[in-house]
């Protein structure tokens, strides 16, 4: 979803991982978000599939994760491309990346739901500096899923401050990020626990779970495909009680299906690439869109009327992020980076001449 694609060393990306982000990308876009809004007697009457979609596909943000963590130690890890010197660089680039977007979709929103009593200028602000996932009521501020969009900012800047810090330092990082979690979740979350226990916690876990996968992927590329599909089965089905959800998914049914999309080369078919390049795009557009629909979606009693509106919904969210993609998060990116270049020749020029 926000990381971009990444040129490998021999000049390929990593394909299968940016057409799986595009998949998790309409998975919450298209399904998820909509399918809360729907009538619940249209709902009893859908297909098994498409009541889990409902009802567990918010956790396809934590394969958003997954996949930024590992794309990222695939980027910055293997030839050591991020020390002290390069700092910079990488909180411009991170930026770059991500604000120009959110705040547009931010002052969309500013203007369609001011209004709203969960709207408060404490939360106007957090957004605005994008930390609004440590508001509450976290995910119902605004551009509600851009809270995830502010865990990632963290988690890079985690990441980041212990790749310049070496080697064993974001090794302990790290462990951290993943045990912390796991333990705050364990003891604390459950499925309909607080925002706070069942959001924020998910980062971490699932960005650095995704750097470990990274450093064993030439042990994971040994492993059968049946065990990888075995496992991500497992994960989804698995019940775990009073313990919260997000750990079979976390922990099993994302990171396999992560290590299996690397075999798959479908994933890297052009819609699927198209699509995973607008994931960013796609997921910060659909939610103002959604709101203003949803009186619509909510009177909704026909199933087949609500298939129709949902791939309405999706085909204008399709037209409207491939615009924001074009038009403003790529432009704007190159925009800022190549300011940001031009400002350090000049210091690297004046630095020469004195």
């Amino acid at each position: 979803m926000i990381t971009e694609p990444v040129p490998a060393k021999s000049g390929t990306r990593l394909a299968a991982l940016d057409g799986l982000r595009g998949i998790a990308a309409a998975g919450v876009a298209f399904l998820y978000h909509p399918l809360l809004e729907l009538d619940p007697a249209v709902m009893a009457k859908a297909p098994a599939p498409i009541v889990w979609l409902r009802d567990w596909g918010w956790s396809f943000v934590d394969l958003f994760f997954l996949i930024s963590g590992f794309i990222f130690a695939h980027v910055y890890l293997r030839e050591r491309r991020l020390d002290r010197a390069g700092l910079a660089d990488f909180a411009v680039a991170r930026i770059a990346r991500l604000y120009p977007l959110h705040l547009l979709t931010f002052a969309i929103c500013v203007v369609l739901f001011l209004g709203a009593p969960e709207n408060t200028w404490y939360a106007f602000l957090a957004h605005l500096l994008m930390m609004q996932a440590f508001v509450e009521p976290l995910g119902h501020t605004f551009n509600g899923p851009s809270w995830s969009i502010s865990v990632e900012l963290a988690c890079y800047t985690l990441f980041a401050l212990g790749a310049v810090s070496g080697e064993r330092t974001l090794r302990w990082v790290t462990a951290a990020a993943i045990l912390v979690p796991v333990g705050y979740l364990v003891f604390f979350a459950s499925a309909g626990g607080p925002w706070i226990a069942d959001c924020i916690p998910r980062g971490p876990l699932g960005f650095f779970l995704g750097q470990v996968l990274w450093r064993c992927r030439e042990r994971i590329a040994r492993v059968p495909a049946i065990v990888l599909v075995a496992l991500m089965a497992t994960g989804l089905l698995l019940d775990m009680g009073r313990f919260s959800p997000l750990l079979p998914l976390c922990l099993l049914a994302w990171p396999a299906a992560l290590c299996l999309s690397l075999r798959i080369p479908a994933l890297a078919s052009r819609p699927l690439l198209w699509l995973g390049d607008r994931s960013y795009s796609i997921y910060l557009v659909h939610f103002p869109l959604l709101l203003v629909c949803i009186p619509t979606i909510e009177s909704t009693t026909s199933g087949w009327i609500a298939a129709a509106m949902l791939l309405g919904f999706a085909a204008v969210v399709l037209v409207l992020g491939d615009m924001a993609y074009r038009r403003l998060e790529v432009p704007s990116r190159r925009a800022i980076r190549g300011l940001w270049q031009r400002r350090r020749n000049v210091v690297a020029q004046g630095a020469v001449a004195a």
